[in-house]
């Protein structure tokens, strides 16, 4: 083989592994968070007759409970999507919510999907602040010719 062929050889090499380390970057990172009880395990839930403290023997303290009272009980999973650089997406999610009554007895039992959900917009507005905004050059010459040296004894 000529020396001219062993470089090439080289090269095509560094390419393919160089390329090959570029796609290794790009592979679909999944993560799954959260738990949500099988079927089978909710089957055994009977409504009207199970309380928290058996649907907690059952099924283990849920992801999250209700916002103003304990009566709704939630268990979430979720599954995330990033790639490569880009910001995580969430690609599905189940919810199975259970409801109880004044009694602390199960009175439903609630599934729900990612399609279920609602977008919540968040305010990106400022609080207005007095005087008005300096300049970058403003702000980096401010203090030329202030004295910072202390006056008197």
């Amino acid at each position: 083989m000529s020396k001219g062929s062993e470089r090439g050889v080289k090269l095509v090499l560094a390419a393919l592994i160089a390329g090959s380390i570029g796609m290794a970057g790009c592979s679909k990172i999944e993560r799954s968070r959260g738990y949500v009880p099988d079927a089978s395990d909710l089957a055994e839930i009977t409504i009207g007759t199970d309380n928290k403290l058996s649907v907690r023997d059952s099924l283990g303290s849920p992801s999250t409970v209700g916002t103003f009272d304990d009566d709704a009980w939630y268990y979430i999973r979720s599954r995330h999507e990033r790639m490569a650089f880009f910001e995580e997406e969430v690609v599905a999610r189940e919810v199975v919510a259970i409801y109880f009554d004044d009694q602390d007895r199960v009175e439903d039992i609630a599934h729900y999907g990612l399609q279920d959900g609602m977008v919540v917009s968040y305010s990106t507005r400022k609080t207005p602040t007095r005087g008005r905004e300096l300049t970058i050059l403003e702000q980096l010459l401010g203090n030329v010719g202030r004295s910072t040296v202390p006056i008197g004894p």
